[in-house]
């Protein structure tokens, strides 16, 4: 597993960003398709559907994204994870700290709520009140499913050889790492 400092072995066309609610995958996911010239898919427009219920076409949405070239998306739904794992060639894994995740995912709650902006097909955040009458509220989630990636993702690298995984384990790495792939793609890579 690399870290933050470490030079990826090759330019990768086929990218996956793993992380609780709340640690930036979409953010990281969209910035590595701009710095590789590659589409960025959001999964989760992929899998809502008005009224946040899950599209009927969603596992089919998301074998057409992994049979593409290039791309690179969030690795995120029971489902699609081995799929999408099998087809990747890097999987950048956000392993913050409990609190850093934790306070960006009320943050941007509370910021979408208040602004009422929409997501994905129609769905905007639910009301304020609901975090106490919904077991799967966003924020409900993300504390119950906190730890949930730190049994999961070591473990790939064994399981699919064609995979490099970098951990990053502060949003400070993510920088230091977003730096240095700039630097590999300007520099011809």
């Amino acid at each position: 597993m690399l870290t933050a400092l470490d030079a990826l072995p090759d330019r990768p066309r086929r990218v996956l960003v793993a992380g609780v609610s709340g640690a930036g995958k979409t953010t990281l996911a969209g910035r590595m398709g701009v710095i590789l010239g590659v589409p960025h898919t959001e999964i989760d427009e992929l899998y809502h559907g008005p009224g946040w219920q899950p599209r009927a076409d969603f596992m089919s949405d998301v074998e057409h994204l992994a049979s593409a070239a290039a791309w690179t998306t969030e690795w995120q739904y029971s489902a699609a994870r081995p799929l999408l794992a099998e087809r990747a060639e890097l999987l950048v894994w956000l392993d913050f700290p409990v609190p850093v995740s934790m306070s960006r995912l009320v943050r941007r709650t509370v910021r979408r709520r208040l602004r009422q902006e929409e997501l994905w097909n129609g769905n905007i955040e639910p009301a304020f009140w609901s975090f106490f009458t919904d077991p799967d509220h966003i924020v409900r989630w993300g504390w119950r499913t906190r730890h949930k990636l730190r049994s999961v993702v070591p473990g790939l690298e064994l399981e699919l050889p064609g995979l490099c995984v970098v951990r990053l384990a502060s949003p400070r790495d993510v920088e230091t790492w977003v730096d240095n792939l700039q630097h590999s793609v300007a520099s011809g890579w």
